[in-house]
């Protein structure tokens, strides 16, 4: 067989990790190439990789053997011939002619030996018959990675892996270990059957349908693994079973006794016994479990492990039928943890008497009471269950829960030794209605918004201290978790959640230097519903990132003028981006700071109107200057004033350059539908250019430059009974074509923007609805509080657009 060696190599990861990759991840050539990349990309040769058979292979190893069990004389030929052509297409699509060559004689001869067994020796071989599949695909894929990506080795778990019985699955942990490391080989990465193994008397056993999750995490807890993936055909743990409930929500993070119980009852990606290994105390090592989906590689999954309060509120459902509810005196008092101990009940009540069992202990368990000389009866159940983190001990989990199944008309509520679900025991069969009533009643709220906090100067102090009352007075915000805080050049990041009523203290107590790639990593693969940034920065560079977190389905908060007021092409890029990843971006406060202006237009557009004209005051300092001169100071002295009390910038110049005032007709014209760049608004420059490219320093020093030109315009302006306002204006004509300055204007004392309290903005609309009398809106154009409350508004706002977001999950393989 040709093959690579280790030299050769072509594996990008460096970690000791188990990838598991079920059915539908091998269902056909196109899902084994995507495998074969995720292990190009995440794997090293010291890493194990663990496969189902193929597609629906084991289904049909399982039909051939009812045939033959249930039909004598039955011709099962065509049925054995499907899956030997089955596998020779998959071995013939992907292999080149040498190697799919070796492969075909040993599926020939595979074969010869399944007909043996199917006509003589069933009842000996049948687990035998049922690990094909796995062997099949073992092989395979092992052959492909020699063939394409790094030399490998196909492992038969049976060649090591020993359990006590097919009952409890139990591990000889010791023997298996020593086994197994007897069969790696050094520089080959092994591919190991899944879903089989072997008892001590050398009998083929099987680890129960799903049984490969388990070889997975039996595999890490033999060889110390640090991390364990699930590959499957979905994004990972869904709040219920997503081929049943499309409005399932994706669970980022489980702990790991709601995992356990999870797979008890039943959840179709998490086998039973899947995090036994993992949870073992016993074990020197810790390991994380994760779910992903092999369709959709670059999805982050769920993780399982240990975790804070924000993963323990985490609720999903789940449910089994064909169960029996079984009533007898042993299952009261002392005796019914001996019944505990001989079965796992689903659920048990000793006060009752009762245990909820699977149908195929019936048989079992009626042999064990009669040795007990103890009656027994015996009813049809199912079982529908609320799972979380203590949900048993949780009063208003169990109120809800118990009204949503009022027209199941359950036999009884039971809480779970661990607290970690309350099980309602069901007369008939869990429906498909039933399961997605109680779902909509128990997760209908349930959504972990992320909050980031970019910026920490005054505004973003006070954004922060307000947070706390916030989130307690305000409903939609009952979902938000702050979970990063970002100065320019320290962050504090912590997936459990930061204290909002000692942010800033954390902040300083535990912030580390940080780029802009590390944060981007880390917001990519964030374990929440939604995310949101709010960027409270001046930084032109903090924008650049808006399109990546926009590309990431992450919402933007603003600010920051400088992504709003982009280059077209940029701005327009953005908003391609945001739309398709439906992410949203709000930015009241780039304009007018908690004043209602952009709510006002988008109401406008989105009610039918059609703006014709905007106009007024925007600045904050430029109103304050301007309202204040009144001749009696020189403008320097004034602005000298205004510049030691900090109502201008540092530079005073970014305010009398009108660059601020531009940018904000800008983002108010491209929110009122105009398309338009930055030049296309005229500015003008207040600062004489002798004093626009010297240092700062000497523009404070000959600021007294400034006073002639003022002086001269408000004497002018007296003369006519008139004022002096920066004003911006944009008009649209009937013929669509757009004017829009920002320039000294003139204006009479009546004038509604001549007579503003200083530092007040105003803002002036004229729309076909309003277009003989304008609508205004006026108020403080600048403020810590008033920019800080405008922030929270758009928290407000976009917490309550994500409440009616509603994702149904796509299955991307084979159901």
């Amino acid at each position: 067989m040709t093959t690579l060696n280790t030299s050769e190599n072509k594996l990008a990861k460096h970690a000791i990790n188990v990838h598991k990759f079920g059915g539908s991840s091998l269902a056909d050539a196109a899902c084994i190439e995507r495998v074969l990349d995720i292990i190009r990309q995440n794997c090293q040769l010291s890493d194990i990789i663990v496969v189902s058979a193929n597609g629906k292979t084991t289904d049909g190893l399982f039909s051939l053997l009812a045939l033959v069990e249930t039909t004598e004389g039955a011709d099962f030929t065509p049925a054995l011939s499907e899956l030997e052509h089955q596998q020779h297409l998959l071995i013939n699509e992907l292999l080149n002619e040498q190697n799919a060559k070796k492969l075909t004689q040993l599926i020939a001869a595979d074969i010869d030996q399944l007909r043996r067994w199917l006509t003589s020796d069933l009842a000996m071989h049948r687990n035998d018959i049922l690990a094909f599949g796995e062997l099949w695909s073992a092989r395979l894929l092992s052959a492909l990675l020699n063939e394409q990506i790094c030399p490998s080795n196909a492992i038969d778990a049976r060649d090591f892996l020993i359990i006590g019985n097919e009952q409890s699955c139990a591990v000889d942990h010791a023997l298996s270990s020593v086994q197994l490391k007897k069969h790696l080989q050094f520089g080959k990465l092994a591919v190991i059957t899944g879903y089989i193994s072997k008892d001590s008397r050398g009998k083929t056993c099987t680890l129960g349908r799903n049984g490969s999750d388990y070889s997975a995490t039996i595999m890490a807890s033999l060889v110390g693994a640090l991390n364990v993936t699930l590959w499957t055909d979905v994004d990972g743990i869904y709040s219920a079973d997503p081929r049943v409930v499309p409005n399932a929500r994706k669970l980022h993070r489980l702990p790991n006794g709601v995992a356990k119980e999870l797979g008890r009852l039943g959840n179709p990606v998490l086998h039973a016994k899947t995090l036994t290994p993992l949870v073992n105390e016993s074990l020197s090592h810790h390991c994380h479990l994760h779910v992903a989906n092999s369709f959709d590689a670059q999805v982050s999954g769920t993780e399982i492990g240990k975790f804070g309060l924000i993963a323990k509120q985490e609720l999903s459902v789940t449910y089994l039928n064909d169960l029996l509810l079984a009533h007898s005196a042993s299952f009261t008092g002392e005796a019914a943890k001996q019944a505990k101990i001989e079965f796992s009940p689903i659920c048990a009540e000793d006060k009752q008497g009762f245990i909820v069992i699977n149908q195929n202990q019936q048989k079992a368990l009626s042999q064990w009471l009669a040795s007990h000389d103890v009656e027994v009866t015996f009813k049809p159940v199912a079982i529908i269950a609320v799972v979380g983190h203590k949900v048993a001990q949780r009063g208003d989990i169990k109120a809800r829960f118990k009204r949503s199944l009022k027209s199941a008309q359950p036999l009884n509520l039971v809480a779970s030794d661990t607290s970690h679900s309350v099980i309602a025991i069901l007369p008939e069969p869990c429906s498909t209605e039933i399961l997605n009533n109680v779902h909509h009643a128990m997760i209908k709220d349930a959504r972990h918004i992320g909050l980031v906090v970019a910026g920490l100067g005054n505004i973003g102090e006070r954004f922060l201290s307000l947070l706390p009352a916030q989130l307690n007075r305000i409903y939609a915000l009952e979902n938000i978790h702050l979970v990063g805080l970002l100065s320019s050049k320290k962050a504090l990041i912590n997936n459990d959640g930061i204290d909002v009523n000692q942010a800033l203290s954390l902040f300083k107590q535990g912030a580390t230097d940080y780029n802009h790639q590390q944060l981007l990593s880390w917001l990519g693969n964030h374990p929440y519903d939604e995310l949101i940034v709010v960027d409270i920065t001046p930084s032109e560079d903090f924008s650049l990132l808006y399109q990546d977190f926009f590309a990431q389905g992450i919402h933007v908060i603003g600010a920051n003028k400088w992504a709003a007021s982009s280059d077209t092409i940029d701005y327009n890029k953005l908003v391609k981006t945001a739309d398709k990843n439906n992410s949203l971006w709000l930015g009241n406060t780039t304009v007018g700071a908690g004043l209602p202006i952009n709510y006002a237009i988008n109401d406008l557009n989105n009610s039918g109107d059609k703006i014709t004209a905007i106009a007024g005051i925007f600045s904050g300092t430029l109103s304050w200057l301007f309202e204040t001169y009144d001749g009696s100071t020189a403008f320097s002295s004034l602005l000298l004033d205004a510049l030691k009390q900090g109502i201008t910038e540092p530079d005073p110049r970014e305010d009398l350059s009108g660059r601020d005032v531009q940018r904000k007709l800008l983002i108010l014209a491209r929110m009122a539908g105009f398309e338009l760049a930055l030049d296309d608004i005229d500015c003008k420059n207040l600062v004489p250019q002798a004093l626009q490219n010297i240092s700062t320093q000497e523009f404070l020093a000959r600021a007294n430059e400034l006073d002639d030109f003022f002086a001269k315009a408000l004497s002018d302006a007296n003369s006519d009974n008139c004022r002096i306002r920066y004003v911006a204006r944009l008009s649209v004509n009937e013929a669509a074509n757009i004017t829009a300055k920002v320039s000294l204007e003139v204006l009479p004392k009546n004038d509604a923007f001549a007579s503003l309290t200083p530092c007040d903005n105003i803002f002036q609309i004229s729309s076909h609805w309003y277009h003989e009398n304008p609508l205004i809106i006026r108020g403080p154009g600048a403020g810590r509080d008033v920019t800080a409350g405008g922030l929270h508004s758009d928290l407000v706002n976009i917490c309550q657009q994500l409440a009616h977001k509603q994702n149904q999950v796509k299955i991307k393989g084979i159901n």
